[in-house]
């Protein structure tokens, strides 16, 4: 009975975290007080249902973007000094994105992450020790998920729950085993890769970076974006944003859709 609770609890606060933030990504886009910023254009509701698996490095489809729509997404952190770096530069901009955190970080830094969250970017979930999850049992790969997820939580909303606020889930290394994705799916968790990256994994400098993502984004002109906010390189980057914004490009912001709430679930 109190899982229960719990699971419905937080099921409400995704919904009202959806509508915190489709709400402030809108109002970020019309009154950032930057007049000239590049802002975020729209807010985009992602559901498992619809959207179970996106990124076309890993999976055959992606999320419904435009021509120079790119959707913004930060793996691994959060990681003192460097991922404080990226929310203000995001926060300069008025731009929107979306952090994958592994949970050994949020609990070691749990303002970092209640940072994020205040700020208005969307809290994924990218497994507690970030492992080659085709290198262990489904048993111990689910059991990291669930553990990332609920420091996750504990951070956010000070509650160490395994069902979360934001659906959001990425593997680390972009390793999908088939049974952790149908278990993923089975618990309602949208599954992200990316449509391109800059790299930043390697031994490269901010410049390669840079180039990289210039590159690709030409080649692709639209797409989910991943960056690691953990890395110093990729804080060095972040001028990219102003080649976003002088190359017309516009930023969509993800957040969870609203639960659907059924008869059953309407207290008498």
């Amino acid at each position: 009975m109190r899982r229960m609770r719990l699971h419905r609890l937080a099921k409400r606060l995704a919904g009202a975290v959806t509508a915190l933030f489709a709400g402030s990504a809108v109002a970020n886009s019309a009154n950032c007080p930057r007049q000239y910023a590049l802002g975020t254009s729209r807010v985009l509701a992602v559901d498992a249902e619809t959207y179970p698996r996106v990124g076309l490095g890993s999976f055959p489809e992606t999320l419904p973007l435009a021509d120079h729509e790119v959707v913004l997404t930060f793996d691994d952190g959060p990681r003192p000094p460097n991922t404080e770096k990226v929310p203000t530069a995001l926060a300069q901009k008025c731009v929107r994105a979306t952090f994958f955190l592994v949970g050994r970080s949020p609990a070691a830094f749990p303002e970092l992450v209640r940072r994020i969250a205040t700020e208005g970017h969307t809290v994924g979930h990218h497994s507690w020790s970030h492992p080659m999850m085709s290198k262990i049992p489904l048993e111990q790969a689910t059991e990291d998920i669930d553990r990332g997820i609920a420091a996750d939580e504990l951070a956010l909303n000070g509650v160490s729950i395994t069902t979360p606020s934001a659906n959001f889930f990425r593997f680390p290394y972009f390793d999908s085993p088939p049974a952790v994705l149908d278990h993923l799916k089975s618990r309602g968790i949208a599954v992200f890769g990316a449509d391109l990256w800059a790299s930043d994994w390697a031994n490269i400098t901010p410049d390669r970076e840079l180039r990289n993502l210039i590159e690709r984004l030409t080649t692709a002109r639209k797409g989910v974006i991943l960056l690691h906010d953990a890395q110093a390189r990729t804080a060095a980057t972040m001028p990219f944003l102003r080649y976003l914004h002088e190359n017309d490009y516009r930023i969509v912001h993800l957040v969870p859709a609203a639960p659907t709430v059924t008869n059953a679930e309407i207290p008498p």
